[in-house]
């Protein structure tokens, strides 16, 4: 385990779904009873691998990638089922915590000023917090719902509001290297989430407390 990150940085930017938690399960299901409201979706079964292919994307390409036969208008449409059938469900069964999570948060949080840049829509990170009472543990957090805008830019938003001199990403996808990379913050893997990067990170973690013996 690389330990020669310590004392590099003065916070740590997270990922949600893949790096905190893990959702999937949950929004299967909700996307599912979202798909049987719209007549033309009926032949739509949604599955627990389709929902990881899309993680880490936005909220707009996701529907665009899933669904590209359908038209504007039935995209937008299902779109907004989804949302609402996410929200609601996940307000009720929620995800799964990664082991250990909060324990190193607190430990993380003595040295570090922590914050959530996600692809999710609004309210999503407002929910995982609220379920989980972690509000304290987080001193902002940004997402594509917000602004409309990608996630590299939310992350300048984070670093640039916040005053952020040596800030850190972690993050289970490409998407979020491509991004940390694009917004000139260092990169960590979390392995163990739903994705592969092969190189170019600053560190890479097999679970979510090793962060407390390399930060």
């Amino acid at each position: 385990m690389d330990s020669t990150l310590k004392d590099t940085y003065d916070s740590i930017i997270f990922d949600l779904d893949g790096t905190l938690w893990d959702s999937t399960d949950t929004i299967t299901g909700a996307w599912q009873t979202a798909l049987n409201k719209a007549p033309y979706m009926s032949h739509e079964v949604m599955t627990r691998e389709r929902v990881r292919s899309i993680t880490g994307m936005t909220y707009d390409a996701i529907f665009e990638k899933l669904f590209p036969f359908l038209t504007a208008d039935q995209r937008a449409e299902v779109q907004k089922l989804c949302s609402l059938s996410e929200l609601e469900i996940l307000h009720k069964q929620g995800g799964t915590l990664y082991p250990t999570l909060e324990e190193t948060l607190i430990h993380l949080k003595e040295k570090y000023k922590l914050y959530i840049v996600s692809n999710c829509q609004s309210g999503y990170i407002e929910l995982f917090l609220d379920l989980n009472n972690m509000h304290s543990h987080f001193l902002a957090h940004q997402c594509f719902g917000t602004k409309g805008n990608p996630k590299a830019d939310n992350i300048r938003d984070i670093v640039n509001d916040n005053n952020l001199k040596a800030p850190v990403y972690v993050g289970d996808t490409m998407g979020d290297y491509d991004a940390a990379t694009k917004a000139g913050v260092p990169f960590i893997f979390a392995s163990y989430g739903f994705g592969v990067v092969e190189s170019g990170q600053v560190a890479t973690i097999n679970n979510f407390e090793e962060l407390k013996v390399i930060l």
